[in-house]
């Protein structure tokens, strides 16, 4: 199949090479981030303290906006120490952000005029986009568990391997969420900087809503927020896979798309 009867795989490839520096950079980050964190756990674990105790004594809400089950158990750990923090909310702000300058940053750079010039239709500029970020998700959901048991097993620990496998392929779903809703966003605002600050607030908003909401009466109201749908610790500590919230977010990642294709096709690009 060659790219001109696919329009959209050739900008997908496009995209993903002009990132592949950046996706290996941000890879190996995460992973010493990961590594390091690992280190202190033997440390941590043999202290005299009573470290679900402690976690106990947190309020409420910061043990749900940070998904604290347990911490005494290298499940725990992880899940509190990077996946809830880092891989939950760090990345996916990260991923919205990215998404958010794609589309708004072509048309402020003149680059879409361009692009639009060849036999491209505008369903496909967004679908594109869309499938460059695709393989930094599948790259950082691929190397990261690999890295987090070889660091399991470094400091003397076992995981289940199940769980972290099932943490990382249940990311991906809420992971393309967040680069969707990116996308929609860079579709609906022409200023590159404001598309990916509107991403990134918008999404950590979403977070905060769902954080607050989920200890009262109006806790159903929270499912609006992509984190609602995707909980680290659950799968690492309590083994808990949550598939239907993982097809809510595919669901999710397709009207968002759909939303950023209509946008788009609408758009006056002229001024």
């Amino acid at each position: 199949m060659s790219d001109r009867a696919t329009p959209w795989l050739a900008i997908a490839r496009y995209d993903a090479a002009g990132r592949a520096r950046g996706t290996v950079v941000l890879t190996g980050l995460l992973s010493s981030f990961l590594l390091v964190f690992l280190a202190f756990f033997p440390s941590l674990a043999t202290a005299d303290v009573d470290l679900d105790a402690y976690v106990e004594a947190f309020p409420p809400a910061v043990r749900e906006a940070f998904g604290i089950i347990a911490i005494s158990s290298i499940e725990g750990f992880l899940a509190v120490e990077f996946y809830q923090f880092a891989w939950l909310l760090l990345v996916g702000l990260y991923l919205a952000y990215l998404a958010g300058g794609t589309i708004a940053g072509d048309i402020a750079s003149g680059r879409m005029d361009l692009t639009l010039s060849a036999p491209v239709a505008r369903r496909d500029v967004v679908i594109g986009r869309f499938l460059g970020l695709v393989p930094l998700v599948v790259l950082l959901n691929v190397v990261l568990p690999v890295v987090a048991y070889v660091g399991v097993v470094a400091v003397s620990e076992t995981i289940a391997v199940e769980r972290l496998a099932a943490v990382h392929a249940l990311a991906v779903p809420y992971h393309v969420a967040c680069v969707a809703a990116g996308i929609a966003v860079s579709t609906l605002l022409s200023r590159p900087g404001v598309a990916q600050r509107v991403a990134l607030g918008g999404l950590f908003a979403l977070f905060m809503f769902d954080s607050l909401v989920a200890s009262t009466d109006y806790a159903a109201a929270g499912n609006v927020s992509p984190t609602a749908h995707y909980d680290p610790s659950a799968v690492l500590v309590l083994g808990e896979y949550d598939l239907t919230g993982a097809a809510v977010l595919l669901a999710a990642t397709a009207v968002l798309l759909a939303i950023a294709i209509v946008r788009f096709r609408r758009a006056d690009l002229s001024g």
